[in-house]
């Protein structure tokens, strides 16, 4: 049951913001398969004890995996999909405690988080830079291999 909720909360989350993005309202679904994928690998990883900043880096290249797949299969830009995607890998609530303890003037505490929170970020770029270099790598390796007639 906790698994299902965090499927169902993270497709929501994603459909939720691919309707704040304009997404088309025939990608709003796949927008959300995408973001639940990415996160069912996150929220797993961070179960099984592996670090937020990995986990937040194999969600998001599992966004991007799969927003390519999904660019390609139903012909849409690729951002419709990785946007509303990674939004549920987003470290919203780690930047708001951030802010808030900066707010209060509580900086010892503010810095770490703010770090955090920062460091999540990169990691989630990172991972869908390296999954566009990935799809970039398979792509040239098949069209190699097509030349030659494998």
């Amino acid at each position: 049951m906790y698994y299902l909720t965090h499927l169902i909360l993270s497709m929501i989350s994603a459909i939720g913001f691919g309707i704040i993005f304009n997404a088309p309202r025939k990608a709003l679904f796949h927008c959300g398969v995408v973001g639940m994928a990415g996160w069912f690998v996150y929220i797993i990883m961070i179960d099984s004890g592996i670090d937020v900043v990995q986990a937040a880096f194999s969600g998001a290249f599992i966004v991007a995996i799969i927003g390519h797949i999904m660019a390609k299969r139903y012909k849409t830009p690729i951002i419709v999909f990785i946007v509303a995607g990674v939004i549920p890998l987003v470290p919203g609530g780690t930047a708001y405690d951030a802010m808030r303890h900066v707010v209060s003037n509580d900086y010892s505490n503010a810095i770490p988080l703010a770090m955090k929170a920062f460091i999540i970020a990169s990691a989630i770029a990172m991972g869908l830079v390296f999954a566009e270099v990935f799809v970039q790598f398979v792509m040239k390796l098949t069209k190699g291999m097509k030349k030659k007639g494998m």
